[in-house]
């Protein structure tokens, strides 16, 4: 019960590792508001499965690139639960196309959902950390913004998501010293988003991953739950790599 009275907002919660870290954000005791934007039966059946298991959630429709819905979102949580005590970034988006063969709308989408999403959801909910002198924002990046090479392939996704870890250390500067703010770097997790990788793609990812597999969600949520309890309270402004050792630097 690491988390016990406090309140999260996870947004694009309703599956993957987004799904996975609500879960456990309730089972340690967080009241938990599941962001989701388009998959609404999914992010009912998270509620039914964290009421289930004796802990409380509430479900907000929200596309975190919209300030309007944004600004909703975090109403919601506060006439739910009274405050916000911590919020993850983590609603993303990629899309497998080319730099060469890329609309125009891959990239406004991919940066608008991944990096200004981070930058709305964090404003929204900053004054309201600081005024009750504590907070821990976590923002979910990727080793792509790590600039590990070969997982660089997406140039939209990894621009949005080295912006997200600029964003952390800004962020992190800027709302000390009440308020936390750090990155989760992902390797490749297993995911609806990481579902489509050929053969051949998830064995050589496996072949340069030390720990030779790849990660689960719920190793995710494991570092957002430190992240977010009070055994982090000294630690500020971090990348911090969940990758089984792919993209150490």
């Amino acid at each position: 019960m690491r988390l016990k009275g406090k309140v999260a907002i996870v947004t694009g919660a309703s599956r993957g590792i987004g799904g996975a870290i609500a879960r456990r954000f309730a089972r340690e005791g967080a009241k938990v508001v599941i962001n989701y934007n388009r998959s609404r039966s999914q992010a009912a059946k998270l509620l039914k499965e964290i009421q289930a298991d004796g802990g409380e959630a509430v479900i907000v429709k929200a596309d975190v690139s919209v300030p309007a819905d944004v600004k909703r979102l975090v109403k919601r949580a506060v006439e739910a639960y009274g405050r916000v005590d911590i919020l993850v970034n983590n609603a993303g988006v990629h899309y497998e196309r080319t730099f060469l063969d890329a609309a125009d709308d891959t990239w406004d989408r991919t940066i608008d959902t991944n990096l200004k999403g981070a930058y709305l959801c964090s404003r929204e909910v900053a004054p309201m950390m600081l005024a009750q002198k504590g907070g821990k924002i976590i923002n979910i990046s990727s080793n792509s913004g790590a600039y590990h090479p070969s997982a660089m392939r997406l140039v939209e996704y990894t621009a949005s998501k080295a912006g997200m870890n600029g964003l952390t250390k800004a962020l992190a500067l800027k709302l000390g010293p009440y308020v936390t703010v750090n990155a989760i770097l992902p390797g490749r997790i297993v995911t609806d988003m990481t579902s489509g990788a050929s053969p051949e793609e998830v064995e050589a990812v496996i072949e340069e991953t030390p720990l030779k597999r790849l990660g689960l969600p719920d190793e995710v949520a494991n570092a957002a739950v430190y992240l977010a309890s009070d055994e982090a309270d000294f630690v500020t402004g971090e990348l911090h790599m969940v990758s089984g050792g792919r993209g150490m630097h």
